[in-house]
């Protein structure tokens, strides 16, 4: 993952250093370098998600992402496992508590598109059919690389994005 330096020129002298950049653009690296995520586990993908992605082999916390336990704190809603049309209005009304700018990755083949699932009368066909989402993990489960993947592929868009 590349890391991008919130400074648009550096000078080294043997005396110390000269940085400069914009407010701008330190605001934006600081947003995008602390991700705050609310995990939103239905199935079996949230043990991708919380347990394997966060525990110490892969380290959610070193890209700079935090878990959450409420939506108010957070910015990014991780939507991982079967979204049931009874829970739909909760994933919605949780979305729309968190704060602006906000973000969704979606899990797993059931987040995505209802997975094995689909044709059950009672599950939503995708996540995106209550709430926008940004990326998409595919695979059941997802791999933790795979939701690390995600993760900077979030940053990268957040990045291309202009905060006025």
């Amino acid at each position: 993952m590349e890391v991008d330096r919130p400074f648009d020129y550096l000078e080294r002298f043997p005396g110390g250093t000269i940085i400069t950049t914009s407010v701008d653009r330190v605001l934006e690296w600081g947003r995008e370098s602390s991700l705050w995520y609310f995990a939103f586990g239905l199935a079996c993908c949230a043990i991708e998600m919380l347990m394997a992605a966060g525990a110490a082999r892969y380290d959610l916390d070193r890209f700079g992402m935090m878990p959450r336990a409420t939506p108010r704190q957070s910015d990014l809603m991780i939507v991982a496992g079967t979204v049931s049309k009874k829970m739909a209005p909760c994933v919605k009304r949780l979305y729309e508590q968190m704060a602006e700018p906000r973000y969704v990755i979606s899990t797993g083949s059931c987040a995505n598109a209802g997975g094995p699932f689909a044709d059950s009368y009672a599950v939503v066909k995708g996540v995106d059919k209550i709430i926008p989402v940004d990326v998409y993990v595919p695979g059941c489960p997802p791999r933790p690389e795979a939701i690390i993947y995600a993760a900077s592929k979030l940053k990268e868009k957040m990045r291309a994005e202009i905060v006025r």
